[in-house]
């Protein structure tokens, strides 16, 4: 299902009724249907500052999220709207629009923090939309980014060590937007023009002075400073000077708008369309429309028990269903490749076996592709299981076709004698190399039918000893032979009984070791591609970490041209731990150990713990 078949217009969200935040079960239903990796676009702002005409803009309508005309705020809660992506076929973008913050109605002033806060968890791109000019008070209204490190925490190990938890913000924090509406101030600065990010990083330059009232002025700052690694400015001039347009604005037609708004709205959509990212968690996992669902409801759950929301204990929860949904997934493909591949029976085990090897290569593919965060690699352990469970019942119906099929041509082929044997056609002397002759052109033509699959010999054997007490019968009623040749006879057919079980038992022994084989050959693949996908963690896990030392060092840099050079050195402690991380991360750390982990997480087949001197053999190739 495809997010245009979805939705014609916004659904609430998240209600916010009676003080209490509320998920809406057909907005959850919306999300869990969306496969597709999804954009999404917050915006926040005080109420009555026209946030929801942007978000129409961005969803190319006129009308959809509600716009109100008086001085009620009239977006409760948080209200989504899914559209397909305007340039990005393969991607759904969710416009998230929230109730104005501010509303002097509420009885919490506590629900507009979580309002923000669940605004800033969901997004990709944060748009903080205010009027006429970013000064002490617009700084002032944006106190809600002060108590980020209050209201969420980013990993459950920092307790409260908010210096750790603002460190890790940086990963999983969306871009910042501010959006200033009604902006009638020359972009200048010291009687030069300056661009509109410009003006941004000057607003938000910290202020000399140790006074209480300074440095409460300088904590937005310095946290939309930290917090969030790309930021960017749009200003609007006034959409109309007539008064009485404004207070319709979604009928007013778009000829009739300031051309300089117009432009500006243009500009400001077509950066959105371009340059918001998916949004993904730390180490590059991609929020999928029914991933962003499990995360809503996890965070939700976090503030209606009264939790701090946990960014490393949702992410958790949210793996623990990926990472089961990907095990049932991977299986699955297993078994349809394998229905299409298998004709039964097949002529050999090892013909079957190879199936099974390559389908299981592309199965556990599948399970790398859509699984994350496998602590102590338990799903990987589930799938190896249940592909080892599959393929026994895909080698049983192979066998069973066998059985059956052979059983049916020796039945043809033995039919006339079957009847000879009831007539007493064998009853005579000479009877005895008569039935010989007869039994051995059975034994031929069955041996020259083609296919006969994996119990050709056994089905063969299970038919030569139901015949043994017959032919027996009929050696010792043949007057034709002396005693002496009877014992012979009887000698012979008993040698070549037992040549038979010697080759039956050869055989049995064959299949086994090609079971064995195949054992190593799952083993060695499920390591090759769990040490790939643990390299490819490794290499985002570098990327995110370099990025935020490249933001850090910006910031701290920052701090030194403007003169605050004690706040400067104290992000020393934070670099320098991350420069340590990232050594360590170069350096392979944490992949020593994989065998040992793993070798008893595979171990799931009686011979298995032999494959591990392999693995080891390949991981050691692999990370020198």
């Amino acid at each position: 299902m495809t997010s245009r078949s979805i939705m014609n217009s916004p659904i609430c969200l998240v209600e916010n009724h009676k003080e209490k935040l509320t998920v809406n079960p057909k907005a959850l239903e919306i999300l869990e249907a969306i496969s597709q990796p999804v954009v999404v676009v917050a915006i926040v702002g005080l109420y009555r500052t026209g946030k929801s005409y942007l978000m129409n803009r961005l969803a190319g309508q006129n009308h959809g999220f509600h716009l109100g005309s008086t001085v009620r705020s009239e977006t409760k809660g948080i209200w989504m709207w899914c559209v397909p992506h305007p340039s990005k076929p393969n991607q759904t973008l969710v416009l998230l629009d929230t109730e104005g913050l501010g509303d002097v109605e509420k009885g919490d002033p506590k629900n507009d923090s979580w309002i923000f806060a669940l605004a800033v968890l969901l997004s990709s791109t944060f748009v903080y939309n205010s009027m006429c000019t970013i000064n002490h008070q617009a700084l002032e209204q944006l106190h809600y980014v002060t108590e980020l490190t209050e209201l969420i925490r980013a990993k459950s190990s920092s307790r409260n060590d908010e210096v750790s938890d603002s460190t890790d913000f940086i990963s999983f924090f969306p871009d910042f937007v501010w959006t200033v509406r009604d902006f009638s101030l020359e972009l200048k600065l010291e009687g030069e023009p300056i661009t509109e990010d410009k003006y941004l990083d000057n607003s938000l330059k910290l202020i000399k002075g140790t006074n209480p009232k300074i440095q409460k002025s300088n904590l937005p700052r310095e946290c939309i400073r930290r917090f969030f690694p790309k930021r960017k400015c749009f200003v609007f001039d006034r959409p109309t000077s007539d008064n009485s347009l404004l207070h319709h604005i979604e009928e007013v037609p778009e000829e009739q708008l300031d051309s300089n708004f117009r432009k500006q709205a243009e500009n400001f959509c077509s950066y959105i369309y371009s340059q918001a990212k998916i949004k993904t968690l730390r180490q590059g996992i991609i929020v999928t429309g029914n991933r962003l669902e499990t995360l809503l409801v996890t965070y939700l759950d976090f503030i209606n028990s009264g939790k701090v929301p946990c960014l490393e204990n949702a992410v958790t929860i949210l793996a623990q269903r990926e990472n089961l949904a990907a095990v049932e997934k991977a299986a699955k493909h297993y078994s349809e490749q394998m229905a299409q591949c298998a004709k039964f029976p097949t002529d050999t085990l090892q013909e079957l076996l190879d199936m099974h090897t390559a389908c299981e290569k592309k199965a556990i593919h599948v399970f790398m592709e859509h699984s994350f965060k496998d602590e102590n690699y338990e799903f990987q352990k589930q799938l190896v299981g249940t592909i080892e469970k599959k393929k026994e019942e895909f080698i049983l119906q192979n066998e069973e076709a066998s059985d059956k099929y052979c059983q049916a041509k020796l039945t043809e082929l033995s039919e006339s004698l079957m009847e000879s044997i009831s007539r007493g056609a064998f009853s005579v002397p000479g009877g005895h190399n008569l039935y010989l002759e007869v039994k051995k052109r059975v034994e031929q033509d069955y041996m020259g039918v083609p296919r006969k699959g994996v119990k050709a010999n056994e089905v063969l054997q299970r038919f030569l000893q139901s015949q043994a007490p017959v032919e027996e019968s009929i050696l010792q009623s043949d007057k034709a032979l002396t005693d002496r040749e009877k014992v012979i006879a009887a000698e012979r057919a008993k040698m070549e009984a037992i040549e038979k079980e010697k080759e039956l038992l050869k055989e049995k022994q064959k299949e086994q070791q090609q079971k064995m084989e195949a054992q190593e050959k799952s083993f060695k693949e499920n390591m090759e591609q769990l040490k790939e996908k643990m390299e490819k963690d490794r290499e985002a896990l570098l990327r995110e970490q370099e990025r935020v030392l490249e933001h850090k060092l910006k910031v701290q840099e920052e701090l030194l041209m403007e003169g605050f050079k004690k706040k400067s050195e104290e992000l020393n402690n934070e670099i320098d731990k991350l420069q340590k991380e990232i050594e360590a991360a170069k350096n392979h750390s944490g992949f020593s150990n994989l065998l040992d982990v793993i070798g008893d997480t595979l171990i799931v087949l009686p011979g298995a713990s032999k494959f591990i001197g392999v693995g080891m053999k390949i991981i050691s190739s692999r990370i020198k």
